[in-house]
């Protein structure tokens, strides 16, 4: 066991501070890495401040981690000292329940052990995350990260990426299809990026015609304004697919307008209830209105295999750790383009 320096709160109305937490030594499938990189997602928020009231403190957050292996357990043959790899939302799941046979870890029916605040069966207690030194995860857990990309700016696919890449994969968007992204934030912009790269027509959908610039620069196609009207009837019944990233309760009907007969519209963002849904809007048209959460490690890895092939990685700003509070509560002012990430240096200065 070691001690380490590390960010948290210790509880829900506390600004995040420096402290100090233990990891277990490494053991024989164990790997352990010197995080460089952390992206800050908005479920970071959502925990320190108990928002989905399961918080347990003190919260160290972080599941976008990037870092180099410094030391690995003696069954261990796919990582070696130094290589660049990444830890997303999960670090263990029962591997045995027929969702992880299905390399669905994320929907493990024992319950996935999360990055942070899932349980610790090594040393009790609860889990922490990647705003510290160093991490040791198990190695199926444990993503390579191809070398080609932006090292920093990979941090966020860990998270918001595979948030986006695997409805799209799991829906079979493909080249030529109308798939609108709702919602420009940190899921929407690389929802953009993934159906771009697949050669879909992308059609951005958002409230605030002042994004419309930066959307076409990500990728987008076009870009539909909700608010209008005129706008929305025309492109009614014309959608192949729909990503709704949009993080909060709000009303989906004039959305499911918008789909082809027999078309899809997913949701990743809200966890919440939305408003009420007219039956009548799936119903006419045979429509749907799926969720999808994250993705198991196999399609992770297949994701970041996708984006070194197609240099793919997110927009970010960087901060140093002890800028996090600030950063908090520009991200819930939608004051960022488009997802902090820590450069986990200023941790150890």
């Amino acid at each position: 066991m070691s001690e380490i320096k590390a960010y948290g709160a210790k509880e829900s109305k506390a600004d995040l501070k420096q402290m100090t937490i233990e990891r277990r030594e490494v053991k024989d499938n164990d790997v352990k890495i010197k995080i460089t990189y952390c992206g800050v997602c908005h479920s970071d928020i959502h925990q320190v401040r108990n928002d989905w009231g399961n918080s347990k403190y003190p919260v160290v957050p972080g599941h976008e981690i990037i870092g180099r292996v410094v030391e690995v357990g003696k069954n261990v043959t796919n990582f070696k000292k130094d290589q660049l790899v990444g830890v997303g939302c999960m670090v263990d799941s029962c591997q045995e329940c027929s969702a992880c046979k299905d390399d669905l870890e994320q929907f493990c029916e024992n319950g996935m052990v999360a990055t942070y605040n899932g349980k610790d069966e090594h040393l009790g207690g609860h889990t922490f995350g990647g705003y510290s030194e160093t991490i040791v995860v198990k190695k199926d857990f444990v993503l390579t990260i191809p070398e080609n990309l932006d090292e920093k700016a990979v941090a966020p696919l860990l998270c918001a990426g595979i948030t986006t890449y695997s409805p799209i994969r799991h829906w079979n968007v493909k080249k030529g299809d109308k798939v609108g992204v709702i919602g420009l934030g940190g899921l929407g912009h690389m929802g953009i990026k993934f159906a771009d790269a697949l050669g879909s027509h992308v059609v951005m959908i958002t409230t605030s015609p002042e994004k419309a610039e930066d959307a076409k620069r990500l990728g987008a196609d076009e870009v539909l304004i909700s608010k209008d009207e005129e706008a929305m009837k025309k492109h009614a019944n014309s959608f192949d697919f729909l990503l709704n990233t949009v993080p909060v309760k709000h009303d989906i009907n004039p959305y499911l307008t918008l789909l082809k007969r027999d078309s899809t519209m997913v949701l990743v963002g809200a966890i919440e209830p939305l408003e009420p849904m007219h039956g009548g809007n799936l119903i006419m048209g045979r429509k749907r209105v799926a969720g999808s959460l994250i993705g198991g490690i196999k399609e992770t890895q297949e994701m970041l295999d996708f984006c070194g092939k197609h240099n793919v990685v997110s927009d970010v700003e960087m901060i140093d750790i002890q800028h996090i509070n600030e950063a908090y509560d520009r991200v819930t002012n939608s004051d960022v383009k488009y997802r902090f990430v820590i450069d986990m240096e200023s941790l150890r200065k």
